[in-house]
């Protein structure tokens, strides 16, 4: 169990900080950069959680996933080594394998996708997008940590963790979607500016319209004609 007795120490005042192996790191290092954006996410999601609006399944797959985060952040925190004296909290491949399920699970009880959407609808939706895209940096940075210090070798990063950052954002998006059931996902119209060219393109505008005139209670504007 973790005692935290005392909340601020003044050992990272000369911009240093500890990985969880104890080494030294530059608050700037890029493995603590990736960590930093995990928190963030965590903290995005305990918005979602906290706003109590999704069915409880979903609340429920938050709820592990806020906890798994920590390990996560320890997992970044922890350079790969051949023999540890201890053994590290690590993602493994049962971690991103829920994931999956929990992904294959929530697109089976959603409508089909015929546009991109924007983040948007409900406020919960939208947390999820914010939280996605957290993740997603989170991801970048952790890649590039990985390029300095390697992958799956010591001294580097566990590749599990992240993978496991990549399906995370996916399982945002969807219970994003979900957020919405209620009042629709917001499509996104290509070119709202310009007429379109194809008329395939006007069809797959109009349906767009209508779809989100539906989310928002109003009238489609299938009449109108964007400036060109």
């Amino acid at each position: 169990m973790v005692q935290l007795t005392k909340i601020y120490t003044r050992t990272g005042d000369a911009g240093e900080t500890r990985l969880s192996d104890m080494s030294l790191a530059a608050k700037t290092d890029l493995r603590v950069e990736a960590y930093g954006h995990v928190d963030e996410a965590n903290s995005v999601l305990g918005l979602v959680t906290s706003a109590g609006e999704l069915p409880e399944r979903s609340m429920a797959m938050l709820r592990h996933i806020q906890n798994e985060l920590f390990d996560l952040g320890a997992d970044l925190s922890t350079p790969l080594a051949d023999d540890p004296p201890w053994e590290p909290l690590r993602i493994i491949p049962s971690c991103i394998t829920r994931l999956e399920e929990w992904c294959d699970e929530l697109s089976g009880s959603l409508e089909p996708l015929n546009s991109f959407i924007l983040p948007g609808g409900t406020l919960t939706a939208a947390h999820c997008h914010l939280g996605r895209t957290v993740v997603r940096r989170a991801e970048r940075a952790a890649w590039r940590a990985a390029e300095q210090y390697g992958v799956d070798t010591a001294g580097g990063l566990n590749s599990q963790a992240i993978t496991y950052l990549n399906r995370l954002s996916d399982l945002l998006f969807l219970i994003g979607r979900v957020a919405n059931h209620e009042v629709g996902d917001v499509l996104w119209l290509p070119g709202t500016d310009r007429a379109p060219v194809e008329a395939k393109a006007a069809k797959r505008r109009a349906r767009a319209q209508r779809v989100n005139a539906d989310a928002r209670g109003t009238t489609s504007p299938e009449g109108m004609t964007p400036t060109s």
